[in-house]
């Protein structure tokens, strides 16, 4: 695959994947919302709000002009928050080249729709399913910009398509692997961040490692059963992908879901954790939108349930864990 790459996406991960990308030989265009991100890109080869003390490759420019990294892109990567994807995209599709692929680097189920973010390009660029490539994993933004050994799933319906996505983010540090099961990479993705706030919910009101490795383990159960019920391939969850990812986002100090769960878990309000950790919590919407995904299918997922609670209706979390505690037992 030749031609340049535009990332859609100043912040950690976006940013990250674009140095993959220009490490792996690729020219790559980052857009930032934000003027003088872009600026700082494309003069200085850094992003310190996202990503202090990394200097990107020369490969690696930046524009606040979506349709100028956008155009002639054989591949465009999207790295919005998730639940802005689709006034985004509409925006920028008509600057897509005509059989561009589609990569999101995107953890999350969209309100309302409950639609993966695979669906919401299929039906905002209207594109051919096979024109999307998910990219998921344990992939903690700073330590992969560091070039700490990490490894990823790259998903599509059309196995070359990821394979030629696989080639592009090769790297001697960042080892991809292909799949063919878009649905289960993107809920693997999606619930971890759900279940990371549990976590991290659990690690402040200072429970061991026991409540902890529950919390992991059902809450991989739950992501199990949904993708299941969804016609994901259930070996999905036992990979990068899923435990893998989930793995990294419960464990990692520096995980943003953890983290935002770790001041709700002090009793921070919604509010008073979003200031705090002045990143975006993907799984604090995403649980909205999973459980009532969960619900249209007829599937259980308390955890999923309580952190929904927690985050959106003001339960307290030590009312939580007694609801969770309380349920009725049933086999594993």
């Amino acid at each position: 695959m030749s031609g340049h790459v535009a990332v859609l996406g100043a912040g950690s991960w976006g940013t990250a994947f674009a140095k993959i990308l220009a490490d792996a030989g690729r020219e790559v265009t980052i857009w930032a919302r934000r003027q003088p991100i872009a600026d700082v890109i494309r003069t200085e080869r850094r992003n310190p709000e996202y990503l202090p003390g990394v200097v990107l490759p020369e490969r690696v420019t930046g524009t606040g002009d979506a349709a100028e990294a956008i155009k002639g892109a054989e591949m465009v990567v999207l790295a919005v928050p998730s639940q802005t994807l689709r006034g985004n995209l509409a925006d920028w599709v008509s600057h897509l080249h005509a059989d561009a692929t589609l990569v999101s680097l995107m953890k999350g189920i969209e309100l309302g729709t409950t639609k993966r973010m695979s669906e919401v390009i299929v039906e905002t660029a209207q594109v051919a399913a096979d024109r999307v490539v998910v990219v998921s994993g344990p992939n903690l933004a700073p330590e992969i910009a560091a070039e700490q050994p990490a490894a990823t799933v790259v998903a599509c319906t059309d196995v070359d398509r990821a394979t030629l996505v696989q080639r592009s983010i090769t790297t001697p540090y960042f080892r991809p692997y292909t799949n063919d099961d878009v649905v289960g990479c993107e809920l693997g993705g999606a619930v971890k961040n759900v279940i990371a706030l549990a976590y991290g919910i659990a690690t402040a009101m200072g429970f061991g490692h026991n409540t902890r490795a529950m919390l992991v383990t059902r809450g991989l159960a739950e992501t199990a059963r949904l993708g299941v019920a969804l016609g994901a391939d259930p070996l999905t969850f036992a990979g990068l992908a899923g435990m893998g990812d989930l793995v990294a986002s419960c464990s990692s100090p520096s995980a943003r879901n953890r983290t935002f769960g770790e001041h709700l878990g002090r009793g921070a309000t919604l509010e008073e954790a979003r200031v705090a950790t002045r990143q975006t919590a993907e799984g604090v919407k995403s649980a909205l939108a999973i459980r009532d995904l969960a619900r249209a299918h007829g599937v259980e997922m308390p955890i999923t349930e309580q952190v929904e609670l927690v985050c959106h209706e003001g339960v307290d979390p030590r009312v939580a864990v007694r609801a969770l505690m309380s349920r009725t037992t049933k086999p594993e």
